[in-house]
C-alpha cells in the first residue's frame, strides 16, 4: 500500500480523496513520523488560542496552533483520567470497554490506536503516563519508556454502594491550601524523566540505521499540569506581577446542582471555602506549570529540528480533562462544566495540512479513526466504534457536530450523561435532574433551560436521544456489578504476597555507555549524530535546491 493511500470520504454525495504529498525534488514522501504530546488536566478555555485575553505564556503551543489545525470545540468522553485515556485509545466510549473509574481495567483484546498504527508499520512508543489498569501495561504500544506515575491496581476503585465514604485517595482541598513554589516536586521528578527519555529515543531513533528506515508514533504523556498546584521557582516567577484573575462565576453550595454538592463532598469542600489567596496561589501555580508544559512541547520540538525529523513528524497536542481551577465553585475535573470536560487538540502538520480552526463539536474519542486515516490505514468496519475521524476537517471539510460523553467515576452515583452539539450541551443522569444549556448565548453555563416553557421541545428530544442511545438502568448495574468484583479482588490481593502490576521500564546501559563490549570508536560513532564516518567524514543532511540531500563535509579527527 502506498505510504499515503487514502480511503475516500463522502460529503454531500460526492467523494473527495486528499491529495498525496511529494518532496520537491519530485520523489514521494516517507509515511510521516507521529508525535503526539497529551497533557494532564490542562483545561482548554484557559488557553492563549482560545482566549486571546489568558494570562498563561505558552508560546510553543501557540505556535503549534497558528501553524496547525486546531479544534475549538474538543472535549473529553469522561471528565476523569484513565477512563478518558482508554476512550482516546480505543475510540469507544466508557460503558462499551468498562472503563468506569480510575481503577478500571480496559481488556487487552480492545484494539487501540496504538494496535492499529502498529499494524501499519509505525513503531510504537509510549512515555509517560497512561494509567493503565491490570497486568496488561502495552495495549499495542512496542516500547514503553517511563512507568507510569499512578498505580496500576484496583485500589482506587467507587463503590456506589457507599456513596458518602471518602477514601484516603480521593482529591481533598489540601492542593489549593498549599499550593506555591515547590523546589522538588513528585510531579517534576516524573515530567523530567518522561522528557529526558523521550528525547533520548527520538536522539536513539535517527542514529539507528534500522529504525530511522521505520516511522515512529511516539506518545509523550506529561502529569502537568495536573493538581497539587505546586511549581518551581521560576515558573512561580514567570507570574510575578501578572495580575492572576480569580474564578469569573462563584455559585454558593446552596444553589449548586446535585452532581456539583456531590462533586463538593467528594473533594471535601463543602465545609472548607477556600479563601481568595488560596485560589489565586492555586491559579497561579497552575499557570507556571502550564509554561511548563509548553516548555516541555518546546525541547521536544527542538529535538526534532536537530535531528532534522520536523519536516514529517506531524505533532499532536491534546489534554485528557481539564480543571474547573474554582469556577463555579469547583476544583479538579469529574463534571461536564466547559472548564472541566474541554480540551486542547491540534494537529500539526503544514507540509499537508493548512492552519485553520474547527468549529464542530469533536472529542479525543474520535483520534483513533484520524491516526488510522492520516497514514493510510483502514479501521475495521465490522468492530464497534464509537469514534468519527476528523480527518476531512484537516482539509477544511465539514464533519459531524457531536461529542457524546459518559461519567461514572469519583462523585458519581448513576451514570451522567453529556450530549454537546452545535451550541447545546444537555446532560442526563438516573437520579438526577437534566441539565440544558446554550453556550451561544449563556457560555458560563449558568441558566438551566431544562425546564424552561421555551425550550421543552429542545429538552424533550435530547431526553428522548439519550433513552434511544444509552439503557442507564443496564449500565448501572454493569457498573455496580464491576466495582462489586475489583473490591473483592482488591481486599484479596492485599491479603498475602502483594505482587504489582505497574510498569518497571528497562534500561540497559551496557548498551549505551562506554563498557568494555564495545570497541570505543565504534560506540562513539554510533552515538553521535549527524553521523561521522570511520575516514573522519562527517555526513550532514542539508537542504540542496529545495530538496534533501546528503552532503560530505571532510574535517580532521584529531584537530577536531
Amino acid at each position: 500500500m502506498a505510504p499515503h493511500a487514502q480511503s475516500p470520504h463522502e460529503e454531500n454525495g460526492h467523494f473527495f480523496s486528499p491529495p498525496e504529498v511529494v518532496l520537491p525534488n519530485g520523489g514521494p514522501q516517507k509515511q510521516p513520523n507521529i508525535l503526539f504530546v497529551i497533557a494532564d488536566q490542562l483545561s482548554a478555555p484557559f488557553l492563549k488560542m482560545h482566549d486571546p485575553e489568558s494570562k498563561i505564556q505558552t508560546p510553543n503551543i501557540d505556535k503549534l496552533a497558528e501553524t496547525g489545525v486546531v479544534f475549538d470545540r474538543a472535549y473529553c468522553n469522561a471528565p476523569l483520567c484513565a477512563p478518558s485515556r482508554f476512550v482516546m485509545l480505543a475510540g469507544q466510549l466508557p460503558s462499551k470497554i468498562g472503563a468506569y473509574d480510575n481503577a478500571s481495567p480496559m481488556n487487552s483484546d480492545i484494539p487501540t490506536f496504538a494496535h492499529y498504527l502498529r499494524k501499519e508499520g509505525y513503531e510504537t512508543t509510549l512515555a509517560g503516563k497512561m494509567h493503565f489498569i491490570g497486568k496488561e501495561q502495552h495495549h499495542g504500544y512496542e516500547n514503553r519508556l517511563t512507568p507510569d506515575i499512578y498505580p496500576a491496581d484496583f485500589g482506587w476503585t467507587v463503590n456506589w454502594d457507599n456513596p458518602d465514604e471518602r477514601p484516603e485517595w480521593y482529591h481533598n482541598m489540601s492542593s489549593v491550601l498549599q499550593a506555591g513554589v515547590a523546589a522538588r516536586t513528585n510531579q517534576l521528578d516524573y515530567d523530567e524523566e518522561v522528557i529526558f527519555k523521550s528525547t533520548q529515543y527520538l536522539y536513539d531513533h535517527v542514529r539507528s540505521e534500522e529504525n530511522s528506515r521505520k516511522p515512529f508514533f511516539l506518545t509523550v504523556s506529561m502529569t502537568h499540569p495536573h493538581d497539587p498546584y505546586a511549581i518551581s521557582r521560576s515558573y512561580w516567577d514567570r507570574y510575578e506581577g501578572v495580575d492572576i484573575p480569580l474564578p469569573k462565576v462563584e455559585i454558593d453550595r446552596e444553589d449548586q446542582d446535585p452532581h456539583s454538592k456531590r462533586l463538593m463532598h467528594t473533594i471535601d469542600l463543602w465545609d472548607h471555602p477556600m479563601p481568595e489567596e488560596s485560589k489565586r496561589r492555586a491559579r497561579r501555580a497552575y499557570y507556571g506549570a502550564c509554561s511548563y508544559v509548553d516548555d516541555q512541547v518546546g525541547k521536544l520540538l527542538n529535538v526534532l529540528k536537530d535531528c532534522e525529523l520536523d519536516d514529517n513528524t506531524i505533532v499532536i497536542f491534546s489534554s485528557d480533562h481539564g480543571d474547573m481551577l474554582g469556577e463555579r465553585g469547583l476544583w479538579y475535573k469529574m463534571s461536564w462544566f466547559e472548564n472541566s470536560a474541554r480540551v486542547p487538540l491540534v494537529i500539526n502538520f503544514p507540509q499537508r495540512f493548512a492552519p485553520r480552526r474547527v468549529p464542530e463539536n469533536v472529542s479525543t474519542m474520535d483520534l483513533l479513526p484520524t491516526l488510522v486515516e492520516m497514514v493510510g490505514g483502514r479501521v475495521d468496519t465490522r468492530l464497534p466504534l464509537d469514534g468519527k475521524s476528523l480527518y476531512p476537517a484537516l482539509f477544511g471539510h465539514a464533519i459531524p457536530d457531536e461529542v457524546l460523553g459518559e461519567y461514572m467515576g469519583e462523585g458519581s452515583i448513576s451514570p451522567v450523561i453529556m450530549i454537546k452539539r452545535g451550541n447545546w450541551k444537555y446532560t442526563s443522569a438516573l437520579f438526577d435532574p437534566p441539565q440544558l444549556f446554550d453556550l451561544g448565548t449563556d457560555p458560563q453555563e449558568l441558566h438551566n433551560l431544562a425546564n424552561e416553557p421555551s425550550h421543552a421541545t429542545v429538552a424533550a428530544d435530547f431526553a428522548a436521544e439519550v433513552a434511544q442511545r444509552w439503557n442507564l438502568q443496564h449500565i448501572h448495574q454493569n457498573v455496580l456489578q464491576s466495582q462489586r468484583q475489583r473490591r473483592i479482588c482488591w481486599e484479596a490481593l492485599t491479603t498475602g504476597k502483594w505482587e504489582p502490576w505497574d510498569f518497571q521500564a528497562r534500561d540497559d546501559s551496557s548498551q549505551r555507555y562506554i563498557r568494555s563490549n564495545i570497541p570505543l570508536d565504534t560506540l562513539e560513532l554510533r552515538a553521535r549524530y549527524p553521523p561521522v564516518d570511520a575516514l573522519g567524514k562527517r555526513f550532514t543532511t542539508t537542504k540542496v535546491n529545495g530538496s534533501n540531500g546528503v552532503v560530505p563535509i571532510s574535517f580532521n579527527v584529531k584537530s577536531g
